[in-house]
């Protein structure tokens, strides 16, 4: 979810997830700004203060309205705090300056509270309590419960957000779900249809909007909380004035609040009051070539494309012993071996062994799993999930296919030799790049196996639950 307050970046939410890298002589990769921010060329337009300081030759010039002098300084001053303003936080230091009118009405902590206690911040509502009616949309709209069941209404998603979801600031790559990867994300056991909440034009009936719930359980220090993930927060470019954000999650809050449910999780590339831990994500080469070709990533002047090739080199196959696909039949063994490592958390989910299934079982184009079995025994497991981009106006390459790290568990094989193997299976899939947080054990191989770290955050936020701090070597929670 993005802060509803900026509606232009409400439809951003996982904006850190398409960041550039830059390949330098040291293997690392450098994030270069995400492609949501574009840097300014010197010959364009400057603010009319910054003109008139040039035109009078230096930082003295000053202007008078009213026998009161105004200087560039205060000009510029005045001009930062307006910008910063329109603009979403990126950092806890730019949030600290934000007016966060619409945050301030919700259950959630302050962006400079200090907090020690863990707990629900409003008690659970009961049925009177909670609104009946839906919220009023602006003339000229309405709301559907989408049904992902019909092949159309998906489509309709689909289109939604592609087109409109996530889009880097020069037009050069744009999230592209597919269909079955949003049935998987949005059909979790126990999903309810009312939690896929649209917003249609009244006359011509064409999806514009759209945020999702599902139902989750999460250990908060050891507390265990049912709860949802708020995820796909969508609104159309051409509505991002009409202050839609807002009202769609009031309107979620609602529908979850119907259900019995009080809290929420959800995450965002922007800063929101107050984010529980925020964690950063780190990319690894697996076609540098093609990376290069597409301009997601560009060789350094130290560098040359056979060079790059050769660092980023893998084995064909596989090397730890016992390292296969999930099975079926594997999943009472593994769903033990996850739940006993989600102990070492401060934050991380409650699976059920359906929820288990649900998640992990493989699935072509979606979801890949593998263990590591030794005696009959599951000793370890990764997992990553897919979510290419498409790649706008080139001749040769139409998309970029980025494998996320899911969830890794390692108790007997050594994290590099685990994670290498991940992204052999990655790279014989065609994948492009694996892309990771560096939440939990990761930090244990992401320098190793050359990730570069990437500029942006992802912040994990917490609805209508008070808790400190958690650091992201314990969060175990990955949302899509």
């Amino acid at each position: 979810m993005s802060d509803p307050q900026n509606t232009e970046s409400a439809a951003q939410a996982g904006e850190n997830k398409t960041e550039k890298i830059t390949t330098d002589n040291t293997g690392t990769s450098s994030g270069n700004t995400k492609k949501h921010n574009k840097s300014k060329h010197k010959g364009q337009n400057a603010p009319a203060g910054e003109v008139k300081a040039v035109e009078n030759g230096g930082e003295q010039a000053s202007t008078s309205e009213g026998g009161v002098n105004f200087s560039i300084q205060d000009i510029r001053k005045a001009m930062e705090v307006f910008s910063l303003q329109q603009r979403s936080a990126k950092t806890p230091e730019e949030a600290l300056q934000k007016q966060y009118q619409f945050w301030s009405t919700q259950p959630v902590p302050k962006i400079d509270e200090k907090i020690t206690t863990n707990g629900p911040i409003e008690a659970d509502k009961g049925p009177s309590e909670i609104r009946a009616e839906p919220y009023s949309l602006p003339a000229g709209f309405q709301w559907d419960t989408l049904n992902l069941e019909d092949p159309l209404v998906l489509e309709e998603l689909y289109k939604l957000l592609n087109e409109n979801y996530v889009e880097d600031e020069d037009s050069m790559f744009r999230f592209d779900y597919p269909q079955k990867f949003l049935q998987w994300a949005l059909q979790a056991p126990g999903w309810c249809k009312e939690w896929h909440c649209g917003v249609r034009v009244s006359k011509s009936n064409i999806l514009v909007a759209f945020i999702s719930a599902i139902p989750a359980t999460l250990s908060i220090y050891g507390s265990a909380q049912k709860m949802v993930e708020i995820n796909f927060l969508c609104v159309h470019k051409k509505l991002r004035s009409k202050r839609v954000a807002p009202v769609l999650i009031r309107e979620i809050t609602r529908r979850v609040n119907m259900k019995g449910i009080f809290q929420a999780v959800y995450t965002a590339g922007v800063v929101l009051p107050k984010p529980v831990g925020t964690c950063r994500y780190w990319h690894r080469s697996l076609n540098p070539k093609k990376l290069i070709e597409v301009k997601f990533s560009h060789l350094s002047r130290n560098m040359t494309m056979k060079r790059t090739l050769k660092l980023y080199a893998l084995p064909d196959t596989t090397k730890v012993p016992g390292f296969r696909a999930l099975q079926e039949k594997d999943i009472p063994k593994a769903h033990k071996l996850i739940c006993e490592f989600f102990l070492r958390f401060d934050l991380a989910p409650i699976f059920t062994e359906e929820e288990f299934k649900h998640w992990f079982l493989p699935r072509d184009g979606i979801v890949y799993t593998f263990i590591v079995e030794n005696g009959g025994d599951v000793t370890d497991m990764v997992s990553y999930y897919t979510l290419p981009s498409t790649v706008m106006n080139h001749e040769l390459h139409k998309s970029i296919k980025a494998a996320y790290s899911f969830y890794n568990v390692s108790f007997k094989t050594k994290w590099v030799d685990l994670m290498q193997d991940a992204l052999i299976t990655a790279k014989n899939e065609g994948f492009d790049v694996f892309n990771a947080l560096d939440l939990m054990e990761n930090k244990e191989f992401l320098g190793p196996l050359k990730f570069g770290i990437g500029d942006g955050n992802l912040q994990y936020y917490l609805y209508n639950w008070r808790c400190p701090s958690i650091p992201p070597n314990k969060i175990g929670l990955v949302l899509q």
